[in-house]
């Protein structure tokens, strides 16, 4: 059996950049394929719902909506929380937050301690946590409301699921933050990241699961021989 493809931060961000600048694939496309494969694996690990999503303000929250909008489609109850103003959300991650507008998928805006204490319910009675915070890019300490929020999440009777990395795990280290998302499950995207390797890690990810998002296989030939 073949050695599974490994790729560091600074390897995924090329991925990214060549199939978007020189393949000519939308960073829409990568973002709906990582939201639905993920999806797609919650539902092959038998999710029934409520599902509840936390998306961060980048690309990893905008994989998260496209999760939500995909669940919904499949029947399970699904509510996304929102940990930065709707109007912070740029980009691929922006027109995924107006389609689950539009769509009338029920979310909510959480930025303060108060508003994160009235969800305790929510949290304690979800089935499955997706945790879309932070991606691969963070390196440091979770900021702001995050700490408490990653408390919640593991401290939740909840299964949860990472979105590409568990928020505060720095990906290419393996090193976890004081406030590290402990997952059952991992899906992350293209390529393992070699801090899942690294001895404790799995404390963090639990079962990784490598999520095809269509990149060709002469681009991530040409990563790898760039490094």
């Amino acid at each position: 059996m073949a050695a599974p493809l490994v790729l560091t931060r600074e390897q995924c961000r090329r991925v990214d950049a060549l199939a978007i600048d020189e393949y000519g694939l939308p960073g829409i496309v990568l973002m709906e394929n990582a939201g639905r494969g993920t999806a797609e694996k919650l539902l092959e690990l038998g999710c029934r719902g409520p599902v509840l999503v936390c998306c961060g303000r980048g690309n990893n929250g905008g994989d998260g909506l496209v999760i939500a909008r995909h669940l919904d489609l499949g029947g399970v109850a699904v509510r996304t929380l929102l940990f930065a103003p709707p109007e912070e959300y740029q980009g691929d991650a922006a027109i995924n937050l107006r389609v689950v507008r539009r769509a009338g998928l029920p979310y909510e805006v959480v930025l303060d301690e108060e508003c994160l204490a009235r969800l305790d319910a929510a949290f304690n009675d979800a089935e499955w946590i997706v945790d879309a915070l932070l991606g691969t890019g963070a390196r440091d300490e979770p900021r702001g409301l995050l700490p408490a929020v990653i408390r919640r999440i593991n401290a939740s009777p909840a299964k949860v699921l990472a979105v590409d990395v568990p928020s505060g795990l720095d990906c290419d280290s393996g090193q976890p933050t004081a406030h590290t998302i402990r997952a059952a499950h991992t899906c992350t995207f293209v390529a393992i990241k070699p801090g899942f390797l690294v001895r404790g890690a799995e404390e963090f990810t639990g079962v990784v699961h490598v999520v095809d998002i269509g990149v060709p296989r002469s681009l991530l030939a040409e990563v790898q021989a760039r490094c």
